[in-house]
């Protein structure tokens, strides 16, 4: 299964449950268990969400090399602009990511303004996970 799909299977099934719910709570037969579930489903896309693994965001790559020119980059960044910015490691580089934008025109818009003090800084292809 591809990520979209099982985005889309996620988010169809949170709907659904919440129609649901709200039925029982108009009918009356709402217990305590079918709540427990609920609160474990939006914890399970909180959790998700925050660890990348579900959502299809661009981000810019300022810098790919070693750990101490990467923290650099980062403390020099955080002087231009007031973008969130992360360390990531992919043997054998440490990459400087830029932001977590939604859609491409976002991330092209930033991209424009970043190239001025960085013109290395680019987009690169998104992965699915």
């Amino acid at each position: 299964m591809n990520i979209k799909y099982k985005k889309r299977l996620l988010i169809i099934s949170i709907l659904g449950l919440t129609y649901s719910l709200k039925a029982q709570v108009n009918s009356g037969s709402f217990n305590n268990s079918e709540s427990k579930i609920i609160y474990k489903l939006i914890e399970t896309k909180k959790n998700l969400n925050k660890s990348h693994k579900i959502e299809d965001r661009y981000i810019i790559q300022l810098y790919s090399g070693n750990m101490s020119e990467a923290n650099s980059k980062i403390r020099d960044f955080n002087v231009h602009f007031d973008i969130k910015t992360r360390l990531k490691y992919e043997s054998p580089d440490y990459k400087v990511w830029i932001g977590s934008f939604r859609n491409r025109i976002e991330a092209d818009r930033a991209l424009l303004k970043i190239k001025e003090v960085y013109p290395a800084a680019f987009i690169p292809k998104p992965t699915r996970k």
